[in-house]
């Protein structure tokens, strides 16, 4: 595996760059082991990204996946601290703007 273009809060600096291995990667050194419960949080963030040009406000991305929790309770649960810059950051998209 190349060097990893990242910022530095360890954003991929080119989205292209991105694949499910860097994925994995770029959690482990957040001290994350991925499960499948992550990794289709974040290919559906990815999927939102490619459909609209922009990382979806976590409001947004709770209510499309079915979480009706306007707390978005499993998603902090699942992913701690500021969920979606943590899903934008492993599925290599932008950060995210705003309260996240």
């Amino acid at each position: 595996m190349n060097q990893m273009n990242v910022d530095g809060d360890g954003f991929l600096l080119n989205r292209h760059e991105w694949n499910e291995e860097r994925m994995h990667i770029l959690a482990a050194q957040d001290g994350v082991t991925l499960n499948d419960k992550h990794i289709g949080y974040i290919l559906r963030a990815r999927q939102m990204y490619e459909n609209d040009g922009v990382v979806p406000p976590i409001r947004v991305f709770a209510k499309t996946v079915g979480i009706q929790d306007r707390g978005a309770k499993e998603l902090y649960a699942l992913f701690e601290t500021g969920p979606m810059k943590r899903i934008c950051k492993w599925g290599g998209l932008p950060k995210p703007t705003g309260c996240v």
